[in-house]
């Protein structure tokens, strides 16, 4: 899942405008929340694809390698919040499942988009400049959360229906 999420996102540095946010890295984290028994294992598998390709794409950006920003520091918080929104999902149905990914739509776009960096000045106004400018990364994330929690739970409830080996204790009893 790690190369696939980190795959993704140099896909979508190929291709900044059309798929720029389009990654599997929101849904992974969803999906580890939900599922992962060792939630370590929910928290580091996302936060490691981020900064392994984050490393990776710094350097095709600006030539140097950099371990991490001040801009990124956000976006690990973020994904971090966005495994512990998959952890609320109880059952995973295609209701509850958007709405975990549109929670973690929002959650990115009003937290990552701070204004904390040199891009829109440290006000109110810079803020709401900053929310606007990322409205199309953020449709890409919401299309590309549903895109990639669809098959990975929806893989993943298709699997449990044929393997019971990958079913809770609850779920053998009914």
């Amino acid at each position: 899942m790690i190369v696939a999420a980190a795959a993704m996102r140099f896909v979508s540095y190929k291709f900044p405008y059309v798929l720029s946010n389009f990654t599997p890295v929101g849904a992974i984290a969803l999906f580890g929340g939900a599922y992962f028994t060792d939630k370590w294992k929910a928290y580091i598998i996302p936060l490691l694809t981020l900064f392994v390709s984050d490393v990776l794409l710094n350097r095709l950006y600006s030539g140097k390698w950099e371990i991490i920003d001040t801009s990124s520091i956000m976006v690990y918080i973020c994904f971090a919040l966005i495994v512990f929104v998959g952890s609320l999902v109880k059952k995973a149905s295609v209701t509850n499942v958007f709405l975990a990914s549109l929670v973690a739509v929002v959650l990115h776009w009003l937290l990552t988009d701070l204004p904390i960096g040199n891009l829109y000045p440290h006000t109110f106004a810079g803020y709401m400049q900053s929310l606007a400018a990322a409205i199309p990364f953020e449709k890409n994330m919401l299309l590309g959360d549903v895109v990639f929690c669809a098959i990975l739970f929806g893989g993943f409830e298709l699997a449990k229906s044929r393997f019971t080996s990958l079913r809770t204790n609850n779920e053998l009893a009914v």
